[in-house]
């Protein structure tokens, strides 16, 4: 983003504040003067702006560019970090919480992925191009959704690549593997793992899930079907079921996209968006079944856009903090304020139970959460 030096120069002069101040506050949040009020991004304000407009906006944005220098962060906030980015996979390794988002741009520009990682959920850091197109040769566009774990002492990052939208065309689902979290990745196989539609899944929006057995499970699919694969133990192969089949087609009712899975109480409780990821309607349903391969049936849906506060939100992940056992929603959503449909920002909020086990409404917030370090 480019921040007009002489808006810099301007607030400056009239609040004290210093450029670097200012500059820091532009730069790090990334913010636009509609969010604090007033309807008019930061490249489009200058000098020549009404004076009454300025006059509304300077005192929130003096007040702002304090609390940004000269305070230390309670909570995360949301987005929890600057930028596009969306399909947010976020995963604990050792002492740190790890995102690993979609960056949200025209598919020939998705062409790498960056991560992040936070002691505390407040405070995050950029580990730019973790995975880059250079590193897989099948892969030209549309770098989409990644899933990571950990297996042995390496880290094996699973990714969809090219959007394929027939059996014709290079792409689909690949695994890149790294000794570090943060990269760099290199191509696993040296092709896809899953190249072809199964069940009519368009293979994309992966999730690798480890089972309490040990077993090792791929969900994923897009265009309203959702696929189940065993991985060998190399993760280099799908490998068959025990009946001989090779996907397995769990597809829930309302699914899009979005496959997510994580164990709680011995019970498995599967997650998804639904709705058109461009739209204010995205949201996130799950179902909970007392086997990885179901039967999913729908309960609710539990993720979904607030008017006052941002939309389409979906696509996301769940994390626990094993010491507090406090449980998150790592998503994307849009804000208000944007209307290109790759303009998506991670964020992350509470994820809380019923007496039943029943996932509650998550109410999304501006504020996101508080530290809770591991």
């Amino acid at each position: 983003m480019h921040v007009n030096p002489t808006l810099i120069e301007y607030y400056h002069t009239k609040s004290g504040v210093s450029e670097t101040g200012l500059n820091r506050f532009f730069f790090a949040r990334k913010m636009t003067i509609r969010y604090l009020g007033c309807g008019y991004s930061n490249t489009q304000i200058h000098l020549k702006m009404k004076k009454r407009i300025l006059l509304l906006c300077f005192p929130l944005l003096s007040l702002s560019a304090f609390a940004q220098t000269n305070t230390e962060k309670t909570t995360s906030g949301n987005p929890i970090f600057p930028g596009w980015y969306a399909d947010p996979e976020a995963q604990i390794f050792g002492k740190e919480y790890w995102v690993y988002p979609t960056y949200s741009a025209r598919y020939e520009e998705q062409i790498f992925m960056d991560a992040f990682s936070s002691k505390d959920l407040v405070n995050w850091t950029k580990h730019p191009n973790i995975l880059k197109k250079e590193d897989v040769k099948w892969a030209n566009k549309a770098m989409w959704a990644p899933s990571i774990t950990k297996k042995g002492s390496k880290y094996y990052l699973f990714f969809g690549a090219n959007d394929i939208q027939s059996d014709k065309e290079l792409g689909g689902i690949g695994v890149a593997v790294s000794k570090k979290p943060y990269g760099p990745f290199k191509d696993h196989i040296g092709k896809p793992l899953i190249d072809k539609f199964h069940n009519k899944a368009q293979p994309i929006d992966q999730y690798v899930f480890k089972d309490k057995d040990g077993q090792y499970y791929l969900y994923y699919g897009g265009w309203s079907h959702c696929n189940v694969a065993k991985l060998s133990k190399d993760f280099k192969s799908i490998v068959p079921m025990p009946d001989g089949s090779m996907f397995k087609e769990i597809t829930p009712k309302g699914y899009v996209e979005g496959a997510f899975m994580f164990i709680r109480d011995g019970k498995y409780y599967f997650m998804w968006s639904e709705g058109g990821w461009t739209g204010p309607d995205y949201s996130v349903a799950y179902a909970i079944a007392d086997s990885p391969m179901g039967p999913f049936t729908r309960i609710d849906k539990i993720l979904q856009q607030d008017p006052a506060i941002a939309r389409g939100a979906g696509h996301h992940s769940v994390i626990q903090n094993p010491n507090t056992k406090d449980y998150y929603i790592v998503y994307h959503r849009r804000p208000l304020s944007e209307t290109n449909g790759n303009h998506r920002v991670t964020c992350i909020d509470k994820m809380e139970f019923d007496e039943n086990g029943h996932i509650k409404p998550v109410k999304i917030t501006f504020e996101g959460v508080k530290a809770n370090p591991l």
